[in-house]
């Protein structure tokens, strides 16, 4: 392929930024080459939308930094070990980094030592669509045929899938992530195997980079595919025990659902669809994977969510969502809705099911957490004794409230305190 009739990227919008256009003009010339890499080239020729831009650079870090500064530019050394300074223009962050090659590997970490080697940069990275390169006019440059992958949308390792493993056990993770998000048909053999056989050590990675992969595969527009042959290779079990008997095959229905009722892809959620309501293993998955505390109080919520029957009576939801919390039982109508979605296409009856469960979801959605009209201060100056008492006598108003359907007033539950108080005494 000639430089006219190589792909590029010049027209498009990330390309033409006035911040990275300075930056490219700054880094080029004087000795120096200095390249688009990665993300940015590959999602432009998949018609991905581009977020980060990330530079591959021939300079070391010192004269990347040198320049900026002389230039203006703020310089954040985010990871001068391994060549990488991120430069700060206009508000945005553009990471760049020094050509290298690895000295050694261990399926963790690496030593790197810096060059000028454009294809030994291109052969240490991992995936063929990730090691394209774009130069400063935008003209595409492919050392290691990930033009040809991205045409087929097919996931390849870089050289021997094996040894691309071997030097970072992530990137069996990165396998299937990328999969999910960029691949068609079936995964590549050779990558397949490679992953299958290193599944053992991801127990040497940490929890956080785990995740951090496990995350971005769930939220694709369809995992699906990549989690049937994250199971056939033994993958999942590895990192996701707690599937193993409970099973993937929800995930159909609720990228299915999310498609007809509009919800945005739902990592978590998908999550919750993959793995059993069990509070205690959900809470071992969270300390194990590192979750947020957000991301595990979720869990929990999902955990301790009932079920919400079909024939429901809204105001008996209403209730059920005051007790037990809207988070976790919206989460578990999703789910029931997806189900019950994908089984009314073979099963006709399942339509009014169907149709009640979205009715109760929506419900949910809009329901917003009445505020309880009366507080121990309340029952104090009626006369209540101080102590536990009040504490009792509160909660059985509330009780007397919640269960007819928050229409008491405050003046309507005062005028029930003397009977409430009496039946504690007797209690």
């Amino acid at each position: 392929m000639t430089a006219d009739t190589a792909p590029s990227v010049a027209r498009e919008a990330w390309f033409r930024d006035a911040a990275l256009t300075r930056i490219l003009s700054l880094l080029n010339g004087d000795g120096g080459e200095t390249r688009v890499v990665g993300g940015a080239v590959r999602n432009s020729l998949m018609g991905v939308p581009v977020a980060d831009v990330d530079l591959a650079t021939t300079l070391v870090p010192q004269a990347v930094s040198e320049r900026a500064a002389a230039d203006g530019i703020k310089v954040v050394p985010t990871g001068i070990a391994h060549g990488t300074v991120t430069l700060v223009l206009n508000g945005r962050g553009f990471e760049v980094t020094t050509l290298r090659r690895d000295v050694a590997t261990d399926g963790r970490h690496a030593e790197v030592a810096f060059g000028t080697d454009w294809q030994v940069d291109a052969e240490r990275r991992d995936l063929t669509m990730n090691a394209l390169y774009a130069d400063r006019e935008g003209r595409v440059i492919d050392l290691v045929g990930g033009l040809a992958d991205i045409a087929s949308r097919t996931v390849r390792f870089i050289g021997d899938a094996h040894q691309r493993v071997a030097e970072d056990y992530l990137r069996v993770l990165r396998f299937f992530r990328f999969f999910a998000q960029y691949g068609s048909s079936r995964p590549d053999a050779e990558g397949l195997r490679a992953a299958a056989r290193a599944k053992d050590e991801l127990s040497r990675l940490s929890a956080e980079r785990i995740w951090a992969e496990m995350k971005k595969l769930l939220g694709a527009r369809d995992p699906g595919r990549a989690l049937l042959w994250m199971r056939t290779s033994g993958v999942l079990t590895v990192i996701l025990p707690e599937t193993e008997k409970w099973g993937i095959d929800a995930i159909p229905g609720l990228i299915a659902a999310e498609a007809a009722y509009g919800w945005a892809p739902d990592a978590m959620l998908r999550l919750m669809a993959i793995v059993p309501p069990d509070a205690e293993r959900l809470a071992g998955l969270a300390e194990r994977l590192r979750l947020s505390r957000a991301e595990a109080g979720r869990l929990q919520a999902f955990a301790a969510a009932p079920m919400v029957k079909p024939d429901m009576a809204g105001t008996a939801l209403d209730r059920l969502l005051y007790r037990k919390g809207r988070e976790g039982i919206v989460d578990r109508l999703k789910l029931a809705l997806a189900v019950a979605r994908a089984k009314a296409e073979v099963e006709t009856e399942k339509m009014a099911e169907t149709a009640r469960l979205l009715e109760h979801l929506r419900r949910a959605e809009r329901w917003s957490k009445p505020q309880f009209p009366l507080s121990g201060a309340d029952l104090l100056k009626t006369g209540v004794a101080a102590g536990p008492a009040v504490g009792r006598a509160l909660g059985e108003l509330e009780r007397i409230w919640v269960d007819g359907n928050f229409h008491l007033d405050r003046a309507a539950l005062l005028a029930r305190l003397p009977a409430v108080v009496e039946a504690g005494d007797k209690g």
